[in-house]
């Protein structure tokens, strides 16, 4: 493995400082896929071998083989398993060799994507990839020295911008504009960037949200006026926050003036929607019983995309790869905040209920909008607090013109 790193010694620049972590959890995440496609081998061998013409039983859960094919089976995991507590030993003759250059954007994306599909598995089994919540500029987290002086120079005009699954926060740039920094230069406000795991939970997050603002808020003597703009995904774990902040009692939300939705999933995405149909489509053939199990390695982060739960008893108690229906426990706009809403609509959709339907390509624009035909699930955005991008997708609100020049109007008027 030497002989390999000194033949790359020119391409050591693109090597970050972390790598010797990214070899190490990358390692582990190896070793889990591998058990968990001998897992799915065996069951399907299990399911071939007895009877398949016999009616499915009660109990899908995974079947062992015996005998000779239970041995190699076994082998199998015992030789992985050997391999990977092997691993680190020779990973940290590694680290004197490799250089110190700064995490590249690349890998962060690399990571981000990563997190947001196995996010809760790399922190139940406690992998280094996993994410830590945290706030950023510029990629790099911030001291309380550099965060003080910041929100003294901005006058306490603070802007929390929150991205989306499997998204980072240095991808709020994009094709050389970033509404934060926009934000900065012409309205003065202090861009500062959520980093977070988005395969967790989006109540999990939203609690996290929550303790670090109201950190935040104890750690200044500043006035703060915040704003929290949040993208995707991010505007549901946005009104986690909020709802965690003001059921536990947090400051925080008493300094939080507006909070804006980019293509926010209110209610859910068709696509996470059409996952779930094929996680129980998958488990009528015991043939394809074992596979189901692949479709069910995605998040907690992404089936919580489904019909956009926001607290955690939308999901406690509940396997949430059933096929249940929507469940949610209705949360409200916050009251005493101005709440506002951006949809987009692809290009040309055959009629206006196609065009609703598709929305952004991937959230339909009613959800974007929290529009429900439930009234308790309704959030009843003021109409001119509503704003509908025509001829964009979904991630084209991250730097569309018309996206930012809204931004910027809503944020210039008092409400």
């Amino acid at each position: 493995m030497l002989q390999i790193i000194k033949k790359a010694k020119g391409f050591m620049p693109l090597i970050s400082k972390n790598i010797t972590t990214d070899l190490r959890g990358m390692s582990q995440l190896t070793i889990d896929a591998i058990l968990g496609v001998t897992d799915i081998a065996e069951s399907l061998q299990h399911t071939i071998i007895h009877s398949p013409a016999q009616s499915l039983p009660d109990n899908l859960e995974q079947k062992r083989t015996t005998g000779i094919t239970g041995m190699v089976y076994r082998n199998v995991r015992g030789i992985t398993k050997l391999v990977g507590y092997g691993i680190d030993a020779p990973l940290s003759c590694l680290s004197a060799k490799l250089d110190e250059a700064d995490s590249p954007p690349v890998r962060e994306a690399a990571l981000a994507a990563l997190n947001g599909v196995l996010g809760d598995h790399l922190v139940a089994s406690n992998n280094p990839l996993a994410i830590s919540m945290q706030l950023r500029r510029d990629g790099k987290p911030l001291t309380d020295q550099m965060l003080a002086a910041a929100i003294q120079e901005a006058n306490g005009k603070l802007v929390i911008m929150v991205h989306g699954v499997c998204m980072n926060d240095l991808q709020w740039n994009r094709n050389g504009h970033n509404h934060g920094a926009a934000l900065a230069r012409d309205l003065n406000h202090l861009p500062l960037y959520l980093h977070y795991n988005s395969g967790l939970h989006v109540s999990e997050n939203g609690r996290s949200l929550s303790n670090l603002l109201e950190s935040l808020t104890e750690r200044t003597a500043q006035p703060l006026n915040l704003t929290i703009i949040a993208f995707s995904m991010g505007g549901l774990v946005s009104r986690s926050a909020v709802h965690y902040g003001k059921v536990n009692g947090r400051s925080w939300p008493t300094h939080l003036k507006k909070l804006i939705f980019l293509g926010t999933p209110h209610h859910g995405a068709p696509l996470e929607k059409g996952g779930n149909w094929i996680d129980n489509i998958l488990t009528i053939s015991p043939y394809s019983v074992p596979f189901s199990r692949l479709g069910k390695i995605r998040s907690s982060g992404f089936t919580d995309l489904r019909y956009g739960n926001v607290v955690a008893e939308d999901w406690q108690g509940r396997d949430r790869f059933e096929l249940s229906g929507d469940q949610r426990t209705p949360v409200p706009l916050p009251p005493g905040i101005d709440c506002y809403t951006i949809a987009a609509i692809t290009k040309k959709p055959a009629n206006k209920t196609m065009g609703d339907f598709i929305g952004d390509g991937l959230v339909p624009v009613k959800s974007a909008l929290g529009q429900h035909k439930n009234a308790r699930l309704n959030l009843w955005f003021p109409d001119d607090h509503q704003w509908i991008g025509r001829d964009m997708n979904h991630i084209d609100l991250l730097n569309h013109p018309s996206v930012y020049a809204t931004l910027k109007k809503w944020l210039e008027t008092d409400g």
